[in-house]
């Protein structure tokens, strides 16, 4: 006699959406306006944690246990988006510190300790993740060592990658928030060329009668002969070779993160195979070839270095010898 067995109940997911604030900001600003600095932009952060939300809901189908926003203040004294950030229902607001260089101080360990926690304690069967740093590869081995599933999320790249790829292979899934997507949730903060000046009021304009009256007329006008002009001085231009170094090394700090500093030691000189890999995409970039132009390509080494001083606050001098 044999026995009908019902099929098992779907289990129900429960999940965290778990934003490292620094990085969507970054790379969104990136995508949509070529610059990471939040100076040049404004975010819409209430709406942007709707719809990231939404999207992890009709991904997952499941229990949604809360958002973790992680971004960073001076002192740790929210701002008033912030403040408001941390009111929303279902949103826990986690605060590193901003130091002097607008540099994020200890969100990445609050991250690695709250997925731990959390998969630890058998409190979500999964975790959406935006973030893009290698530092989240131990705290998402963890998360899936107690069964957790880590659902990884980044932002369109307007080239190559934003997230480290030891990252992307850790991972359970790949999803990727293209520009679509993030664009209604982000503003460009007008510049002072954008405001406009007061509008000159033009006086009436006096006949020629009026003018001169009885005076002769002038004599006949007699164009000045037209100045030699010297052609330009062919080769790259220096601020758009040191823009393409400064671009390149923005990528490389993204990809690469802090822990591959020691890649670029002892300095000032680049190993060679980061070297070329400097040289091919600023040329890309650029749309021409730097290879005959010595100084150039020291101008291109010099912006590479000076990004990643101003990141990690090292100082090693210039690449000429």
């Amino acid at each position: 006699m044999m026995t009908d067995f019902a099929a098992p109940l779907p289990i129900l997911a429960r999940y965290a959406v778990m934003v490292d604030v620094g990085y969507i900001y970054a790379a969104a600003g990136e995508l949509l306006f070529g610059s990471s600095s939040r100076r040049d932009f404004r975010v819409d952060a209430v709406p942007l944690i709707q719809v990231v939300t939404k999207h992890a809901d009709e991904i997952i189908r499941g229990e949604l246990l809360r958002v973790y926003w992680y971004d960073a203040a001076r002192d740790r004294v929210p701002t008033i988006d912030q403040r408001v950030i941390a009111q929303m229902p279902w949103v826990k607001l986690r605060l590193g510190n901003l130091n002097a260089r607008g540099q994020q101080k200890g969100v990445d360990a609050q991250i690695r300790a709250d997925m731990e926690a959390l998969a630890r304690r058998r409190a979500i069967t999964d975790s959406v993740l935006i973030a893009g740093d290698e530092d989240m590869v131990p705290a998402v081995e963890a998360a899936q060592a107690f069964g957790v599933r880590v659902h990884l999320w980044g932002v369109e790249p307007p080239f190559g990658t934003n997230q480290a790829e030891r990252l992307v292979w850790e991972a359970d899934t790949v999803e990727v928030l293209d520009r679509p997507f993030l664009e209604p949730y982000f503003t460009r903060q007008p510049t002072a060329a954008d405001q406009p000046g007061p509008v000159a009021v033009s006086p009436s304009v006096p006949s020629p009668a009026q003018l001169f009256g009885e005076r002769p007329a002038p004599p006949p006008y007699r164009p000045a002969p037209k100045p030699v002009v010297t052609p330009p001085r062919l080769g790259p231009d220096r601020e758009r070779v040191e823009e393409a170094g400064e671009h390149v090394a923005q990528k490389w700090i993204l990809t690469r993160g802090r822990d591959n500093i020691r890649d670029l030691l002892p300095g000032p000189i680049l190993p060679p195979v980061i070297d070329k890999e400097l040289l091919v995409d600023a040329e890309k970039e650029l749309g021409l070839s730097l290879r005959p132009y010595q100084e150039a390509r020291e101008w291109l080494r010099d912006a590479f270095w000076e990004r990643v001083h101003r990141e990690f606050g090292i100082s090693l001098g210039k690449s000429r010898g």
